[in-house]
């Protein structure tokens, strides 16, 4: 039975567009999993030691992989399109950036993954565009709706809809 989850896609280095379109294609590519909506694409101020403006979006996934699989998938798709870990840095320039967001109501807290993303109501550069695929959609620890937790973020970095090609 397949589970719906949420990703966050983020990119602030060459063709941002570009290089979301192309993580959604090879994210669509996973062994049972599909792409079922994806929304608007929105710029963001740069967060941490980021210097250029992301470009940013949500999709919603259907998947039968479990939640560890998939963060496997996501970060072998990270590393394929040119992302770099760097060590002790955890906020900087990316060509891509895929985190699970949401994953069904689980709840889960290892040392690698943990569901829902911790920084989820902090950052309305990932509850915007959540927003618009799942507004009613309620966080399983918060139990506040998307548009709620949107609504009282305490982020205040700019961020309007991405109006380049």
């Amino acid at each position: 039975m397949p589970h719906q989850v949420f990703i966050a896609i983020g990119s602030n280095l060459g063709d941002r567009k570009a290089n979301h379109l192309e993580a959604v294609r090879r994210i669509q590519e996973l062994p049972r999993t599909r792409v079922v909506k994806q929304s608007s694409f929105y710029e963001s101020e740069p967060h941490g030691d980021a210097t250029q403006w992301f470009v940013n979006s949500v999709i919603e996934v259907e998947t039968e992989l479990s939640p560890e699989e998939l963060l496997r998938k996501l970060q072998a798709i990270e590393k394929a399109m040119g992302r770099k870990r760097v060590k002790g840095k955890k906020w900087g320039n990316r060509v891509i950036d895929l985190d699970i967001l949401l994953y069904e109501g689980l709840v889960l807290n290892k040392r690698n993954l943990k569901i829902p993303h911790p920084e989820l109501p902090n950052r309305k550069f990932v509850l915007l565009p959540l927003s618009e695929l799942a507004p009613s959609l309620r966080h399983p620890e918060l139990h506040k709706t998307i548009s709620e937790l949107l609504a009282t973020t305490p982020d205040k970095k700019r961020i309007h809809m991405y109006r380049g090609t």
